[in-house]
């Protein structure tokens, strides 16, 4: 277990949760925002927040880009491409070479 301590915050909606870390997502809000069905609902929050900030919100606008591009925003990681490829292949697509 972490020995940092955890501040508790408050979200805009009133949501109380604790951090140790800089991060301000609130986890309640987090879990409200995710999406039912479609490529996006198979991420982690991080990944899915990534992709968002990134204007990358459907796989014809993911195919834009390489996975390298991908791999380069904060949040997302090696274990989010798989994930992307397989929903792309679903989808006739793929990531741009």
């Amino acid at each position: 277990m972490s020995s940092a301590k955890k501040d508790l915050r408050i979200c805009n909606k009133g949501h109380k949760f604790y951090k140790s870390s800089n991060c301000r997502t609130c986890p309640t809000c987090e879990l409200e925002n995710k999406p039912d069905s479609g490529f996006l609902s198979l991420l982690s929050a991080p990944a899915r927040r990534a992709l968002v900030h990134n204007g990358v919100t459907s796989l014809e606008e993911l195919s834009k880009f390489s996975e390298k591009e991908i791999l380069k925003f904060h949040g997302i990681g090696p274990a989010s491409i798989p994930t992307l490829k397989s929903s792309l292949e679903r989808e006739s697509l793929s990531f741009r070479n």
